[in-house]
C-alpha cells in the first residue's frame, strides 16, 4: 500500500540540524517508531509531502527549512513575565523555574501557551515562547516500516489506535 491521504503510517526516522551532518536532534531507531495517521494535519505538511506517495520498506531522506516546519525565531516571543505569577501557595516554586524547563501557561483569555524559562531574575522570569525547533532548518532520514488503511473508527476519531497510536 503506498502513502495517502487517510493511511496509517509507520516509520522510523532519525532528525538532525540543517543536513545530513547536522547535530543530532532525534533518532527512532532502537526505539519505538513513529506511527501516524496521514493526512489529517497531525505532522508538519512538508513532512508528509516528501513521504506521500512512498510504500513499506521505501527509504527516504529529505530537508524542510525552518519556514515550512517550526517557523522563524522571532525574538519578540521572549517576554519578562512577574516572578509573583509563578506563586504557589506563597511561595515562588524555584523547583519549577529551572532554565530550560517548558511550562505550561495560559494567557488572559485562557488560551493555553508552552514557555521554556531561560533566565530567573530577581522580579522576573524572562520565558521564550517559541517553538523549541522554531529557526531550525530540519533534516530526516529513514525507513518506512508499514503503511495499512485507516480504520473508519481511526478516521472518526483523527488519530491511530492499537500499537502505535491510542488506546481507548
Amino acid at each position: 500500500m503506498t502513502i495517502d491521504q487517510n493511511t496509517v503510517v509507520t516509520l522510523h526516522y532519525k532528525l538532525q540540524e540543517d543536513d545530513a551532518n547536522g547535530e543530532l536532534i532525534e533518532d527512532t531507531h532502537g526505539g519505538e517508531p513513529l506511527t501516524f495517521l496521514f493526512g489529517v494535519g497531525q505532522m508538519i505538511p512538508e513532512f508528509e509531502a516528501n513521504l506521500e506517495g512512498k510504500n513499506a520498506g521505501d527509504h527516504f531522506a529529505f530537508g524542510i527549512a525552518h519556514t515550512e516546519a517550526y517557523g522563524p525565531y522571532e525574538d519578540d516571543a521572549v517576554a519578562a513575565l512577574p516572578l509573583d505569577i509563578f506563586m504557589h501557595e506563597g511561595e515562588v516554586d524555584r523547583e519549577m523555574l529551572q532554565p530550560g524547563r517548558m511550562i505550561p501557561l495560559r494567557d488572559e483569555e485562557g488560551n493555553m501557551l508552552y514557555g521554556t524559562v531561560t533566565e530567573v531574575r530577581e522580579n522576573d522570569v524572562l520565558m521564550d515562547f517559541n517553538h523549541p525547533m522554531a529557526g531550525i532548518d530540519l533534516y530526516f532520514s529513514g525507513q518506512v516500516q508499514s503503511v495499512r488503511a485507516a480504520t473508519p473508527e481511526e478516521l472518526d476519531h483523527g488519530h491511530v489506535h492499537g500499537e502505535g497510536g491510542h488506546h481507548h
